[in-house]
């Protein structure tokens, strides 16, 4: 099971597919890392050579920020709009939708579970 980023990647499936189970890494990433390598995409990854995963981790390292790294600069960017006071930071502050979704129906998401109406004694 090749481990690439601080992630064990499933090994029954192939490349292409399994390096998507890498924080910040997507289906084109993952294409355009394996031209890089020069590692054929329909490979599993379980039939990858020492060589390949080598290359495969040096073109991560070299051109993507990955996991922990890309993480911590997400919650930067949105920890910087909520000491702004921007919209964006009040939305997420509040834990809505920051895109300008309806929040009528179809927020369920990012409000959580329903409340639900609430009974006063009598």
């Amino acid at each position: 099971m090749p481990r690439i980023a601080g992630v064990d990647l499933p090994k029954d499936k192939r490349i292409d597919i399994a390096l998507t189970r890498i924080y910040g890494i997507g289906r084109s990433s993952a294409g355009k890392i394996l031209t890089t390598a020069d590692v054929p995409p329909s490979k599993r990854a379980k039939e990858l050579t020492d060589d390949e995963v080598s290359r495969i981790r040096k073109v991560i390292d070299n051109e993507y920020k990955v996991e922990g790294d890309l993480r911590k600069e997400v919650a930067m960017n949105i920890k910087r709009l909520i000491d702004l006071g921007a919209y964006r930071g009040l939305r997420h502050r509040m834990g809505l939708p920051a895109r300008g979704q309806r929040t009528r129906t179809n927020a369920r998401t990012r409000k959580g579970p329903r409340k639900g109406a609430v009974k006063t004694k009598k």
